[in-house]
């Protein structure tokens, strides 16, 4: 159990990461697991929003009559509805998938008899579909629009006005050789979008309702080696049924296993270390094993455990070695087998900058009388976490000062079809700014992000449920809750617990259960008893932005998590009066009562601005909800760059640093948000994405990212002016003049001539020129650390708008037909300068190797289709990806041409 104290540091150490083996036999050579990918070749089919679909539904749902683009993010969840079903169902076939994740036997599911749909036309191996159109996964079904745009849509703004809602299949044929008699076959699901039902042969497999659960289905009754095997999958996305963009389709990877019938179960390696030090480590393995086979049977485990490189690979001979066990399983059973290793001088796991992502790889064999059965490989690391209620986050000894942010799930253009590069890129650029930590916002990720963030030395707070049982909107998870829940949670916990770079289990976020006392406390318990069932090694948290310190959930878990309660919600002089909850700050009072609790601040600013646009007059103050006329434009679905406004509940970053500053105890916090994303574009619910982020959707940076990075990386000698200087109907007016630094007081000049010189007071985060007179020309800023010089910024008044200019992110790419290089296209004067209000047309070109997949300008309020070829630029900048194709090494070249300017060209690379 943990136990957080202030007193004693509770030492957690922990190990994990990714599980893909391929193994062979010594004595013939026979693959004994095999791990493929079967992304490619897929076959899809949509029904026609106007058309009925097919009756093959998991359960009845309640019908939808209320718009959720009308409730406030943090109004209070309501009751669910019940529905009595009127047709038949398949849910009694889907609910034995989640089986092996009921703990009590007496509550698992016994499967009907009967075969649902098995006479359905789409399930039938001779099926024609060769009129479908062809995919390959991870595929989002609805990121290429169109838009629904205007009031009273179907798909509003809340999940991103994009087609996400209906009924479609999926169909493959899969490669099941001769040799393949006598395995166990598994086809594994990493994500689908939603209440998902597999059927093989025309046969109904099993299935999983939860869109985010990455899954398991045993095929092996149903498949045919060396004979015609077809697979058809259905997904339904219902509308109403998320506070942000879902996406649609399967759109993460899916994998055929292949395995003898006696194999480690699926996450079935489970690593943790002890008594870790620079000198030493113990390393404890626990391996589950699975006998699909009629016959009992001895078997012998063994691992060794390899150093990996930086590229991921075993570096030299076994760095340690777990002792050999021997286990009787029993026919058609499981057995589970631990053993220990002592390593000398691990090389330890921790988060960059100040520490090495260090990750090795434990190999797990088991054999029959000498003879390989299976061999599967648990990527892990080896790290200490404590957790001090005084001092927050240690690891390794380290104090380690959360700088995170919240990140949905959705790569922007690229909806929620995962890319391992857009995922990495979008880490890249948060690296940048100096956050060392991601909250899962509010599901189980891509297994490929974890893989990433331990990779690149990110802490990870993994979150699953952003509802239980009350309803935030009518068709979310509340519907099978009921049903679900032990099972999903279980499922990540399994599959992500050898992952070194999660610090702790989230499995709530600002959930109803916090209106009902002690009935809403006892949900949180079962909850809490099944992590701890599954881990013991890391802390639990459930966010909250309701639950106060005299209220019985925040006593059931390890770690205080509030959402904006720090700072406090609707609190501070031009939040007066705004409805809804309205709380003053609070991390006085939950530290008061939970002396032994470390606090975080799981969810703070919730700011909103749109890049490169700056409204008059500034707020004088340092926070202000957004409205017309003060930080907002409801016509122009906008909202004011000087980095000052929030939604209600919110706050800007400045009044967070102030709450956080003044609260040394809380161990750090997550900025609401990272990146923008796809849905909730409060307060304009006309437009396509949200206005939250550091970064916008097309990945540009905002003004934000400098006041961020100022306070992230004092270390890093920066400074930052706005807005541009780009002001011909405001001369002689007064045009606010903000810097961002990581000096200590900065000195202005326009034209040459000095404006002052200011310095930071205490709780000051940005240095103000709120009286300048705009004159056209140069402003220029020179900052100052302990007296000496430190950095320089400046903007100037540009020419007009004569050229683009184009920029790669990296200009060689992998001809594999997954790689992406990310091009910025900048409107450029003759000097080169970025015209800052330039929103010129533009449309893209593309000869060679390569294809256009989306495009963007990070305007939220931008319908135009993300595959568009056409865009306009917006306040100067577009965004151009593109992708390689499978095999075709080469020269791509993109060309951009617009009226008026001078036609830019860029060239990329792609290599095998």
């Amino acid at each position: 159990m943990f136990k957080l104290n202030c007193k004693t540091l509770i030492a957690c150490a922990v190990i994990l990461g990714s599980t893909q083996v391929f193994a062979q036999s010594g004595t013939n050579k026979t693959a004994v697991r095999e791990r493929i990918s079967i992304n490619n070749g897929w076959k899809f089919f949509k029904y026609d929003a106007t058309a009925k679909p097919d009756n093959l539904i998991y359960d009845v749902r309640p019908e939808v009559n209320e718009n959720i683009d009308k409730i406030a993010a943090d109004a209070k969840p309501t009751e669910a509805l019940k529905v009595q079903a009127a047709q038949a169902v398949l849910k009694p076939w889907i609910l034995p998938t989640g089986n092996a994740f009921i703990k009590d036997p007496s509550k698992r599911h016994i499967r009907p008899e009967g075969n649902p749909g098995g006479d359905f036309p789409f399930v039938q191996n001779n099926f024609d579909d060769t009129k479908w159109e062809g995919v390959t996964l991870p595929h989002d079904w609805a990121i290429k629009g169109p838009f629904y745009k205007g009031d009273g849509t179907v798909i509003g703004g809340g999940m991103g006005r994009l087609p996400i809602q209906g009924v479609a299949w999926y169909r493959r044929k899969l490669d099941i050789t001769a040799s393949d008699k006598g395995k166990s076959i598994f086809l594994d699901i990493d994500g689908a979008m939603s209440y998902t039902m597999v059927w093989v042969n025309g046969k109904l497999v099993g299935g999983w309702p939860y869109g985010y659960t990455s899954w398991q289905v045993d095929i092996t009754p149903y498949i045919v080696p060396g004979g015609n095997n077809q697979v058809a999958i259905r997904v339904d996305n219902p509308i109403s049924s998320s506070r942000w963009y879902p996406g649609g389709g399967i759109y993460r990877n899916v994998w055929l296993t292949k395995t003898m019938p006696v194999h480690i179960d699926n996450w079935g390696t489970f690593i943790t270390t002890n008594n870790v030090t620079a000198k030493g480590a113990t390393i404890d393995c626990k391996v589950t094993l699975n006998n699909s086979s009629a016959t009992a049977g001895t078997f012998d485990i063994a691992t060794e455990i390899y150093l990996l490189d930086t590229n991921g690979k075993k570096t030299g001979k076994p760095v340690a070695k777990i002792a050999p066990a021997n286990t009787l399983l029993q026919a058609q059973g499981t057995a589970t087998v631990s053993g220990s290793a002592t390593l000398a001088n691990p090389k330890l796991w921790g988060p960059l900058p100040t520490q090495i992502p260090n990750l090795y790889v434990a190999v797990t064999n088991v054999t029959s009388k000498g003879n390989l059965i299976d061999s599967y490989e648990t990527t892990f690391g080896i790290r200490n976490i404590q957790f001090d209620a005084e001092k927050g986050l240690f690891v390794n000894g380290e104090r380690i000062y959360i700088k995170g942010v919240n990140q949905h799930h959705d790569l922007g253009a690229l909806g929620a079809a995962f890319n391992i590069r857009a995922a990495e890129r979008q880490l890249e650029m948060l690296r940048e700014l100096g956050c060392n930590a991601i909250r899962l916002s509010h599901n189980p990720p891509a297994p490929e992000l974890l893989e990433l963030t331990d990779k690149m030395g990110f802490l990870v707070v993994d979150e699953i449920f952003d509802c239980w049982e009350l309803k935030k909107t009518p068709l979310d998870f509340h519907l099978i809750f009921p049903d679900w829940h032990e099972q999903d949670l279980r499922a990540l916990l399994r599959r992500d617990r050898n992952h070194p770079s999660i610090i702790m289990w989230s499995y709530g976020n600002e959930v109803g259960e916090q209106y009902t006392d002690v009935k809403g406390a006892e949900v949180a318990k079962r909850l809490q008893a099944i992590t701890k069932e599954e881990d013991t090694t890391r802390p639990t948290t459930v966010s909250m932005n309701y639950a106060k310190p005299d209220m019985p959930l925040p006593a059931v878990v390890d770690i205080i998590s509030l959402n904006y309660q720090g700072e406090g919600i609707r609190n501070g002089d031009a939040y007066a009066g705004l409805k809804g909850i309205n709380t003053p700050p609070l991390f006085p009072k939950f530290h008061d009562k939970f002396p032994d609790k470390v606090i975080v601040s799981s969810e703070n600013a919730a700011a909103l601005s749109s890049r490169g646009e700056y409204m008059f007059p500034v707020y004088a103050g340092n926070s202000s909800p957004v409205k017309d006329g003060m930080g907002g434009d409801s016509k122009k679905q906008q909202v004011n760059a000087y980095e000052l406004y929030s939604v209600d509940f919110g706050a800007s970053a400045d009044k967070v640093f102030t709450s956080m500053d003044k609260h040394p105890y809380v161990a750090g916090g997550f900025v609401w948000s990272g990146w923008d994303y796809l849905g909730e574009p409060t307060p304009y619910y006309l437009s396509r994405s949200s206005y939250f982020g550091i970064i916008d959707l097309a990945g540009f940076k905002k003004d934000r990212f400098y006041l961020y990075q100022s306070q992230w990386k004092p270390e890093l000698p920066m400074a930052h002016i706005l807005p541009h200087w780009n002001w011909a109907n405001r001369i002689g007016q007064v045009t606010p003049v903000h810097v961002f630094t990581s000096g200590d007081e900065a000195e202005l000049f326009l034209n040459g001539v000095s404006l002052g010189k200011k310095k930071k007071g205490d709780y000051e985060y940005r240095l103000r020129w709120d009286d300048v007179q705009y004159t056209p020309g140069e402003l220029k800023v020179v900052a100052y650390k302990n007296g000496k010089k430190w950095a320089e910024d400046s903007v100037k008044t540009t020419k007009e708008a004569s050229k683009t200019q184009l920029s790669a992110d990296r200009a060689t790419i992998k001809a594999d037909g997954k790689d992406l290089s990310f091009i910025t296209v900048r409107i450029a004067d003759t000097d080169g300068l970025t015209v800052p209000q330039a929103n010129n047309m533009l449309t893209f070109t593309i000869e060679g190797p390569g294809e256009i997949v989306a495009t963007d300008n990070g305007d939220a309020a931008s319908l135009v289709s993300f595959a568009s070829l056409e865009r306009e630029a917006f306040n100067g900048l577009c965004l151009v990806i593109v992708r390689s194709k499978p095999g075709e090494a080469g020269k791509v070249k993109l060309t951009v041409t617009s009226n008026g300017l001078k036609q830019g060209s860029i060239a990329i690379k792609t290599i095998k």
